[in-house]
């Protein structure tokens, strides 16, 4: 294996080891939490203000984790760049739609059905985590 290949393992285990435990109890606690969030959801966009920051420091953390991981080898480097490209479009959603990224959460937080969906939908988000983050801190780097 050649150092470039070893160094973007590398690299993809390190974003794996922030990513993972991130993504695993953000989405566990709000698969969790989701029914309660309703008033939160609500003073959020209510704040254009907040929303923007929000939509900015998604976009810059989106465009972080695609600049610093070019690579797409494997199912863990294929994962750490789609969550990448995620938070960045994203962000750049709520910069520049804010009002339609309100209109599908308030939909969402309306429909029965959508809010099951919804914290299933986190729920498997959060083993995702769990699996980053034990591809990141616990397995081995191919040589």
């Amino acid at each position: 294996m050649s150092t470039l290949e070893l160094a973007a393992q590398q690299r993809t285990r390190a974003f794996a080891r922030v990513i993972g435990p991130y993504v695993a109890v953000f989405t566990a606690v709000y698969a969790i939490r989701l029914p309660a969030l309703q008033g939160l959801i609500g003073e959020l966009f209510a704040e254009p203000t907040l929303v923007l920051m929000l939509g900015a420091l998604m976009l810059g953390g989106g465009l972080v984790i695609i600049g610093g991981h070019r690579h797409w080898r494997g199912p863990l480097a294929i994962t750490v760049s789609l969550f990448g490209w995620f938070v960045a479009v994203r962000g750049f959603l709520l910069i520049a739609v804010p009002t339609t990224i309100e209109s599908g959460v308030e939909a969402t937080m309306l429909s029965p059905t959508a809010m099951l969906l919804a914290r299933v939908f986190f729920a498997a988000l959060a083993v995702l985590g769990l699996t980053l983050t034990y591809a990141g801190w616990f397995s081995r780097t191919r040589t």
